[in-house]
């Protein structure tokens, strides 16, 4: 059931870890304070990586609610956690809402942060913090697609406030850092260094291997056959860190363009098949 717009704010807690056991990964701890909980751990590809859904029972985030997500991948462990659908941040009712994420993958692990899309409504004031650390040897690819306005309802994000800040340290040293703010309705939205006008923009982000240049070139290519002239991609290697944008007005193009090039680079960077998380094919 969605939950009303009234309701008072809410803080919800969840913190999980992941460990490795004789070549399975094995949820190992979950904690959970409020409506923020994952349900039993999922082996779509065999006991080697444990997937988790989070699920938000109340069906979206208005003004003032306040969710923190921790998770830790221990050593040699492979862990993937999505979402069963969008998350919705409501208008902001003089509250700012807000998610902090911190994700910590220890030596030879890895992390794949796969929630699906996010939609910011219109009038909606929003923190988002994510930051992830990483060991020796730790991969980590993550992707976020971003909603501003209920596009497929006629809405627009021309009120409210999005700021959102991601950070990635390996062995203690910053190799990542990015930030974003944005005012509904401003000129910024329509401006180069932003949204171009666009309504909607995805970003993966992956470290832990550098990738031939090759792989870099197709999944540029193949992203701008997918998006068929309707958006802007770019793909780019900065040392050990890869980025892929999209920019446009259509989330089930940057669903299909993320996944594209996750599938290229997971092979890559795990050494297994791409396999599309379940939850993504509900």
């Amino acid at each position: 059931m969605l939950r009303s717009l009234t309701n008072a704010p809410l803080q919800a807690r969840l913190s999980l870890k992941f460990a490795e056991d004789s070549g399975t990964t094995r949820l190992v701890e979950r904690d959970h304070f409020g409506p923020l909980l994952v349900q039993k751990p999922l082996y779509p590809e065999g006991r080697e990586v444990c997937q988790v859904v989070i699920i938000h029972p109340p069906g979206g985030v208005v003004g003032g609610d306040e969710l923190e997500i921790s998770a830790r991948v221990g050593e040699s462990a492979l862990a993937q956690i999505t979402t069963p659908g969008a998350a919705k941040w409501y208008k902001a009712n003089g509250h700012v809402s807000r998610q902090n994420i911190r994700l910590h993958v220890d030596t030879r692990g890895s992390l794949e942060w796969a929630p699906q899309e996010t939609i910011f409504f219109d009038n909606a004031r929003v923190a988002l913090d994510h930051q992830v650390t990483l060991e020796k040897e730790a991969v980590y690819i993550g992707c976020e697609i971003l909603c501003f306005g209920r596009t497929a309802s006629g809405e627009s994000f021309t009120g409210g406030q999005i700021r959102q800040r991601t950070s990635i340290r390996r062995d203690g040293k910053l190799i990542w850092f990015e930030q974003l703010r944005l005012l509904g309705g401003s000129p910024a939205m329509k401006g180069s260094l932003a949204l171009s006008g666009r309504t909607v923009c995805a970003t993966l982000i992956s470290t832990g291997k550098a990738v031939p240049g090759t792989l870099i070139d197709s999944a540029r290519e193949e992203a701008d056959e997918i998006a068929n002239g309707a958006g802007h991609i770019g793909v780019s290697q900065l040392k050990s860190v890869v980025v892929a944008r999209y920019l446009g007005d259509s989330s089930e193009t940057a669903r299909r363009i993320m996944l594209h090039i996750w599938g290229l680079l997971r092979p890559a960077m795990l050494g297994r098949p791409a396999i599309v998380p379940r939850m993504w094919n509900t």
